[in-house]
């Protein structure tokens, strides 16, 4: 495992996200640094700020976020911390869910409600244009093609520079793309939760970058394979997963969320460990249980 000094999510490599926008694979998630239930701001604001800073100091330049995150918190933390910002990171955010209370979450990718969300995270994080803009999930009482469409609409205006999707299905992504270009798709996915498996490699055939959340996964039998891999390379179960992920597909951008500095510096470190192939196999053979679709 790396030092402190040698710690970079560099090594993770890179991707470019919409023929464009270069990223280091191993990017952050700014979901947890929000309150209990992913509601208001954190207990400890100071060191969720730490924790954003930190991360870009260990070349994370890739940041997931959400409106709904607070709601509005997350990219209101964003911004206290790290505009203005440096060079070439990326805050990709997301439209489609409101927030009724604590722990609570309903559709809505209206068009009204994307156009006044899209703004309304422009004015948090304090930009003109969203470089990547994620449909959070689609809505069964709105036309997909409308949401998209929405979407589509507001990077002709120059307010977003990259559409995305997120928990979608392969036919999602189609629809999507006849439509737009679509620069990347967020779903659940790990080494023990593959539905996403064949995403992933639709994906990757056409070069559309993969943010996989909830990187651990949920299966007891898978936590257990996992935990024998990493006694075997001295290194933490959540490490193992990540370099994983890094392993499976060369789009896969994972996005690992903490609001604690020393989680943050455990989960870079995987950028950088070398997970054998026959532990890779290994881990692919868990069996995975079925997905719950939000993130």
């Amino acid at each position: 495992m790396p030092t402190q000094q040698s710690l970079s999510a560099a090594a993770a490599g890179t991707f470019t996200l919409g023929g464009d926008l270069a990223v280091n694979r191993m990017g952050y998630g700014a979901m947890r640094i929000t309150g209990k239930g992913i509601w208001g701001p954190p207990e400890d604001k100071p060191g969720a700020l730490a924790t954003l800073r930190r991360a870009v100091e260990l070349g994370v330049n890739l940041i997931d976020t959400a409106d709904s995150y607070g709601p509005g918190t997350s990219e209101e933390l964003i911004a206290e911390a790290l505009y203005p910002y440096p060079a070439g990171l990326v805050i990709a955010t997301k439209g489609g869910w409101e927030r009724p209370g604590p722990g609570k979450w309903t559709h809505n990718a209206s068009p009204k409600h994307l156009t006044e969300t899209l703004e309304g995270s422009l004015k948090r994080l304090r930009l003109e244009h969203i470089d990547i803009y994620q449909l959070h999930t689609p809505d069964n009482a709105v036309s997909f093609e409308a949401s998209v469409e929405t979407l589509a609409r507001m990077r002709e205006q120059g307010k977003i520079r990259h559409v995305a999707l997120s928990n979608v299905t392969r036919e999602h992504i189609e629809r999507a793309r006849a439509i737009v270009p679509i620069a990347s798709v967020q779903n659940r996915y790990s080494f023990a939760d593959r539905e996403s498996d064949y995403i992933i490699d639709h994906c990757e055939k056409h070069n559309i970058g993969f943010m996989p959340w909830a990187p651990l996964g949920q299966a007891r039998e898978a936590h257990e394979a996992i935990k024998k891999v990493a006694d075997e390379l001295k290194a933490t179960p959540l490490q193992v997963a990540l370099a994983w992920l890094l392993k499976r597909s060369p789009v896969i951008l994972p996005i690992p969320g903490t609001s604690s500095v020393a989680h943050l510096e455990e989960n870079i470190a995987a950028a950088s460990l070398e997970l054998p192939q026959g532990s890779f196999d290994e881990l692919s053979t868990v069996s995975h249980p079925p997905a719950s679709l939000r993130g």
